[in-house]
């Protein structure tokens, strides 16, 4: 048996972080603990689909309803059968890594069949603003070689043009979150080219995918929200060149892995992205960056405040978590 608990936190970003869809003051996270019948504890973090309504109070409903039938031998595959891909299904399968760790003194990255865990290069995401917000924002940023830019249907073609003049030799990465129609990223895809931007995120709505049926376009296009798990991969397909993949999307690191496998097979690119949240949410996320073309991990860097063991950041370089953090 295992007792499962769970607590609402809330982390105050630096400023108002904006995209097309919301503005963003500070990120409500579920604190997932799982403790055996010897008081070892493991725990995780998760902020869950905001988009797909979840929120901290239904995902603690979720667990809740499922905690009986936790156990120390819980296999990932009868997680799965208890709870859907998600944020519930995130926290309670990063909490049993990491109870496993230490119980058996196994670090997360050896049990997950990795050969070493190395430092990796994070992205650092702007949120939308006002032009002297932006170029603030660009010039703070120089010390990071990529930069994420949050752009909508009004506002693109002169975030890029702004972020290019404050920090010319920036490489970046564009993200619609959904806000774009297909004659606007066809007009824009030309221009974005010309501009050295390397990838664009989502730019259409989910469920619109098959628009894009037939598109040459001179930037790799990502798959982010129209990505969960491995059963959205076969719509992806000649639609996307990249997948982000998000521990809160796909339902933990056991499924995390898995996508990433089936995504490498099928001939996809990864990214691995973050709902914001403290290292905490950020270090399973870590194993995945491994062997990512695109890490954006930068959720503690846009907050306040983090762990009492953070992951230490130099720029845009990530060190691996202490096993004190997770894993």
């Amino acid at each position: 048996m295992i007792l499962c608990t769970t607590t609402t936190e809330r982390w105050a970003m630096h400023e108002p972080f904006e995209i097309s869809r919301d503005i963003i003051t500070d990120q409500p996270v579920l604190m997932v603990k799982l403790t055996d019948a010897l008081g070892v504890s493991g725990y995780a973090e998760t902020a869950g689909v905001d988009y797909a309504g979840e929120t901290t109070e239904s995902m603690a409903a979720q667990i809740a309803a499922i905690a009986p039938k936790l156990h120390d031998g819980l296999s990932y595959g009868e997680l799965m059968q208890l709870l859907p891909a998600g944020g519930a299904r995130n926290g309670v399968d990063c909490a049993l890594w990491d109870l496993r760790a230490k119980q058996t003194g196994i670090p997360v990255w050896k049990a997950a069949g990795l050969a070493s865990l190395k430092p990796v290069s994070t992205a650092l995401t702007l949120g939308l603003g006002d032009e002297a917000t932006t170029r603030r924002k660009a010039r703070d940023a120089r010390g990071y070689p990529l930069l994420k830019l949050k752009v909508d249907a009004q506002r693109h073609l002169d975030i890029v043009r702004l972020v290019r003049e404050e920090h010319p030799t920036a490489r970046l990465v564009v993200d619609a979150n959904q806000s774009w129609t297909l004659d606007l990223l066809k007009a824009l895809l030309p221009q974005l080219h010309a501009a050295g931007v390397e990838l664009v995120e989502q730019p259409l709505p989910q469920g619109l995918d098959s628009q894009l049926d037939g598109l040459q376009s001179p930037i790799p296009l990502a798959a982010d929200e129209s990505c969960t798990d491995r059963a959205s991969l076969p719509s992806l397909m000649g639609r996307y060149q990249y997948i982000n993949i998000k521990l809160d999307k796909c339902g933990g690191l056991s499924e995390g892995l898995a996508l990433a496998a089936e995504a490498r097979q099928r001939g996809m690119g990864l990214m691995v992205g973050n709902m914001c949240g403290s290292s905490l949410a950020m270090a399973p996320a870590f194993l995945l960056a491994q062997q990512c073309t695109y890490v954006d991990l930068d959720g503690p860097l846009l907050q306040k405040s983090d762990r009492a063991v953070p992951m230490r950041y130099e720029n845009d370089v990530i060190q691996a978590p202490d096993t004190a953090l997770w894993g």
